[in-house]
C-alpha cells in the first residue's frame, strides 16, 4: 500500500499492470521517485499554461474506434450492457473518471495532431477571480450531488427576449453563452473531447475504462458544471475540493490537467465556432485555470492525511436473498468515517470501475466496515461482489464521502426512510445514536416491494428491542398498496425531526415532496445525490 503521501498511483493502481489484486499479500510500499512526480511546492503543484488548439482547418471528426462509449455512432451513445447502476451509489462527484496515467510521458507529435508549444496567451491569476454574483444552475445534467428538492433551473435560453439582462462577470456571460450553443450536440462535443484527449495523449486511454459507456461523460460534464459556477465561489470551490480529493485513487497528478484543459477548449472552439473568439477563450482559459488549481491544491492537501485508496480483504460474504449480499471487509489500514457515508468500491474483475456503496454500520472497534450489495441487471460491479467475490478476495476502497451524517448538536429526533439495500446507512444512524448515548426519538420506515425484500428486518427489530427509543415499521408495497414516502403521511407529527433518507432514486424524489408537504423544512432532510445514479466522483 502507498503511503499517504505518495503522489502517484505506481503501486497497484488499476490500469498499471492489472495484476493488483492477484497477490493476497498486500504489495510492499515503493517510494515514488518519478521524474514526472509533482514539485512538492506550491508553485510545482500549479498547472502548465494551457495551449490553446490550433485551428489551421477542420478538425477531423473522431473515428468510430477511438469515440469511447460509442459503437460507430456519430454520438457515442450509451449501450445496453454498461455498468449497472441500482444501490451502486453515483461516482460524481464523488466518482468521476480517471484522467491520469501513472507514469504519463510527454506527449508525441507523432501521436496525434500538431500541438503547439505552450506559448499561447498565459492564464490569469490562479486563484478564482472575484465572485460577483451567483450563475444560474447548470443546464446539463450536473455530476455533482445536487439535492433533489432544488428547484429546477431554469435555462435563460428558455426565457423571453424580454426578460431582464443576465448578471455574471464577463466571464461567466461567455461561459454560459458557449454553454448555450453546444447543448443541442453535447454528445458529440463530449465524443470529440475524448477523441481529442486520446489521440493527443494516447497514454491516457489505457488508464480509463475499457468500456465508457456510463463514464464518458462525467469528466467533460464536471468540468462545464464547475465553469458555469465559477462566479459562485462557495459551490465551485466545495465541489471542486472533493472532485479533486476524489481524483487520487485514479493517479492524477498536477501534468494530468493541462492536456484536459486544451482538449476541452478544442472541443468547445469546434463545436461553438459561431460564436467563439478569442475573448471567450481567454474566458475559458482563466475559468479552467481557476478549476484545476483549485482541485491540484485540495488533493496536495488531502494527500498529508490520507492514502489515496485502501486495500480491503473480503472477510465473510452472507448472500441474505439470491441477489443481495452482505460484505465485510478488513481493510490493510485504519479507514476512518462517518455513519451515513458512504465509499467508492472496485473489484478485481472490473479493473477502473468503481461503485458506491454506504456504509451499513458505524465504525466498529475492530475495523471492519460492511456494505449491502444488490446484483442489479447489467452490473457489472454489484454481480461481481454479490455472485463471484469469496473471502480472502482483495478489492479497493476510495475515501469516504456523504453529508448523510447525524447532527449530535441537536435534540431533534430521525425520520429515517430506507428502501431496499437503503437500509444500510440508515441501520449505521441508528447504531451512531446509540453509540453517543442519545435518547433521541428514532423512527425508520424500512420499505420493500415484497416480505421478501426485507433480508435485514430481524437485525432492525432486535434493535428495537434493544433500544426503547427507537422504533422500526416495515413497508411493503404489495400488501399495504402504498407505497414508502406517502406512509409517512399517516404518522407523526415530525416537526422536531430531522428526516433522512436513502434508497432508489424514485423513492428519494417522492419522498422529499411528501417530507416537504408535511412541513419539514429542506434544510432538515438529508440524503445523497438522486440524480441519474451516475456521479460528484467517483
Amino acid at each position: 500500500m502507498d503511503a499517504p503521501t505518495t503522489t502517484s498511483a505506481d503501486n497497484g493502481t488499476s490500469g498499471g499492470g492489472g495484476d493488483w489484486f492477484t497477490p493476497r499479500k498486500i504489495p510492499t510500499p515503493v517510494p515514488d521517485t518519478d521524474a514526472g512526480a509533482p514539485d512538492s511546492t506550491a508553485e510545482g503543484r500549479r498547472p502548465a499554461t494551457i495551449r490553446p488548439v490550433g485551428r489551421p482547418g477542420p478538425a477531423p471528426e473522431a473515428p468510430a474506434h477511438t469515440t469511447p462509449g460509442s459503437t460507430g455512432s456519430a454520438t457515442g451513445s450509451p449501450g445496453p450492457g454498461g455498468p449497472d447502476q441500482g444501490r451502486e451509489h453515483p461516482d460524481a462527484v464523488s466518482t468521476p473518471v480517471p484522467l491520469a496515467a501513472q507514469h504519463a510521458p510527454a506527449p508525441s507529435a507523432a501521436s496525434g495532431p500538431a500541438t503547439v508549444p505552450p506559448s499561447g496567451p498565459a492564464p490569469t491569476a490562479l486563484t478564482p477571480t472575484p465572485f460577483v454574483s451567483t450563475v444560474a444552475p447548470p443546464r446539463t445534467p450536473p455530476v455533482q450531488r445536487v439535492p433533489a428538492q432544488e428547484h429546477a433551473p431554469v435555462s435563460p435560453s428558455t426565457q423571453g427576449t424580454t426578460a431582464p439582462a443576465e448578471e455574471g462577470s464577463p466571464d461567466a456571460l461567455l461561459i454560459r453563452r458557449t454553454m448555450a450553443e453546444v447543448a443541442p450536440v453535447a454528445d458529440k462535443v463530449t465524443s470529440y473531447f475524448y477523441a481529442l484527449l486520446f489521440v493527443r495523449h494516447p497514454d491516457l486511454r489505457s488508464l480509463f475504462p475499457a468500456a465508457m459507456d456510463t463514464q464518458r461523460d462525467r469528466l467533460l460534464r464536471a468540468l462545464l458544471t464547475a465553469a458555469e459556477h465559477i462566479d459562485n465561489k462557495d459551490v465551485l470551490v466545495d465541489y471542486l475540493q472533493k472532485l479533486g480529493r476524489g481524483h487520487r485513487k485514479y493517479g492524477t497528478r498536477p501534468e494530468h490537467y493541462p492536456a484536459v484543459g486544451e482538449c476541452l477548449i478544442g472541443a468547445l472552439s469546434k463545436y461553438a465556432a459561431g460564436v467563439w473568439n478569442a475573448e471567450m477563450e481567454a474566458a475559458w482559459i482563466r475559468a479552467y485555470t481557476t478549476i484545476s488549481q483549485v482541485m491540484i491544491d485540495a488533493a496536495a492537501a488531502d494527500e498529508l492525511r490520507a492514502p489515496a485508496w485502501w486495500y480491503a480483504e473480503i472477510v465473510t460474504h452472507d448472500l441474505r436473498t439470491p441477489d443481495v449480499a452482505v460484505v465485510t471487509v478488513r481493510p490493510d489500514q485504519p479507514y476512518p468515517f462517518l455513519a451515513g457515508q458512504y465509499t467508492s468500491v472496485e473489484t478485481p474483475w472490473w479493473p477502473r470501475i468503481w461503485r458506491h456503496y454506504s456504509f451499513a454500520s458505524a465504525p466498529r472497534s475492530d475495523g471492519l466496515l460492511s456494505f449491502h450489495v444488490k446484483a442489479v441487471p447489467a452490473g457489472w460491479v454489484s454481480n461481481a461482489l454479490v455472485h463471484r467475490a469469496r473471502p480472502g478476495d482483495i478489492i479497493r476502497l476510495g475515501p469516504p464521502a456523504g453529508s448523510m451524517t447525524v447532527d449530535h448538536t441537536t435534540d431533534n429526533g430521525l425520520l429515517c426512510l430506507g428502501g431496499g439495500t437503503g437500509i444500510a446507512p440508515i441501520k449505521a444512524l441508528v447504531e451512531d445514536v446509540a453509540e453517543h448515548g442519545d435518547r433521541r426519538s428514532v423512527e425508520v420506515f424500512y420499505g420493500a416491494r415484497t416480505d421478501h425484500d426485507l433480508y435485514d428486518i430481524d437485525t432492525m427489530l432486535r434493535l428495537q428491542q434493544t433500544h426503547p427509543w427507537l422504533s422500526v415499521r416495515a413497508i411493503i408495497d404489495q400488501q399495504a398498496h402504498l407505497q414508502l414516502p406517502d406512509a409517512i403521511r399517516t404518522y407523526g407529527p415530525w416537526d422536531e425531526f430531522d428526516a433522512y433518507l436513502s434508497g432508489p432514486p424514485g423513492m428519494i424524489r417522492s419522498g422529499v415532496d411528501a417530507l416537504r408537504d408535511i412541513g419539514i423544512p429542506s434544510d432538515r432532510i438529508r440524503h445523497d445525490s438522486v440524480e441519474e445514479l451516475v456521479a460528484a466522483g467517483s
